[in-house]
């Protein structure tokens, strides 16, 4: 046999280095018995998808709050390649704190970004996508399970693609809602479409407070609230992504109290 029929090695050297620590430190590896899930008063549901008998399998395991569909808690047993482990192991992270409809919505492209070690290069390299999308199929099987849970009652789930930058806004009947429920929306779209990007370089994103149905206040967190760019260029997308899916008026003003350094924002008035 010659060295070009040898089999290629996998491409653990193309793992962005998140993806490749994740990998050899899963923190959500292991699974969550049914006697653990009666304990804690929740509902268990596992996703599976794969064979081991073809080389690639996972199974997740969801601990679904029933009052509201929240996801408490998320782990996964995997069997093949490490871009699977990589992969099961982002997905958790994820999902922990969403509930089952926000955990449908989450795609591959989505999964790569919580891993990248630079916006725009992607942390999982072609030859491991169809593991990508065999965790990104297991999600499917165990929400699936939870059809019959109802949310909160301020929950307003987006009829948005995830992954579209605009939209034809604004947001369905957005008028109507009680305050707590635009809040959700907005909750939703800064969680899907804003704050992966913003915590890729360890900055964060709270909402503080929705004035008059229309002025959204929000507080940095993180390495936001020092970089200058929380006041302009950032600022300025927040405001775009939101005035593009939820409604146009919105007008987004930082706290400054959360700010360190960075440029006091000029009045809305002034920026609009």
């Amino acid at each position: 046999m010659t060295a070009q029929k040898l089999p290629a090695p996998f491409p653990w050297s193309c793992y962005s280095k998140k993806l490749a620590q994740k990998i050899e430190n899963p923190r959500h590896c292991g699974q969550i018995t049914a006697e653990g899930a009666k304990e804690r008063g929740m509902r268990l549901v596992k996703g599976l998808e794969g064979q081991c008998i073809d080389g690639n399998a996972v199974c997740l395991y969801l601990l679904v709050d029933e009052s509201d569909g929240v996801i408490a808690d998320a782990k996964f047993q995997a069997f093949g390649q490490s871009a699977l482990i990589g992969a099961a192991e982002a997905a958790c992270e994820l999902l922990i704190r969403k509930n089952y409809d926000q955990a449908r919505r989450l795609t591959a492209e989505l999964l790569d970004r919580q891993v990248r070690d630079k916006e725009g290069i992607n942390a999982f390299p072609p030859e491991t996508f169809p593991h990508v999308n065999l965790v990104i199929g297991a999600i499917e099987n165990a929400t699936e399970q939870c059809f019959d849970i109802p949310f909160a009652e301020a929950y307003v789930p987006t009829p948005l693609d995830i992954d579209s930058q605009i939209s034809d806004g604004p947001y369905p009947g957005w008028k109507e809602l009680s305050t707590e429920q635009k809040i959700a929306v907005i909750e939703d779209v800064i969680q899907k479409d804003i704050r992966p990007y913003i915590e890729l370089d360890a900055g964060g994103i709270e909402i503080v407070n929705l004035v008059n149905d229309r002025e959204l206040i929000i507080a940095y967190q993180g390495a936001c609230t020092s970089c200058y760019s929380a006041t302009g260029s950032t600022l300025d997308a927040i405001q775009q992504i939101l005035k593009a899916k939820v409604d146009p008026g919105i007008l987004v003003v930082p706290d400054t109290s959360f700010l360190h350094g960075a440029q006091t924002p000029a009045p809305v008035a002034e920026r609009i």
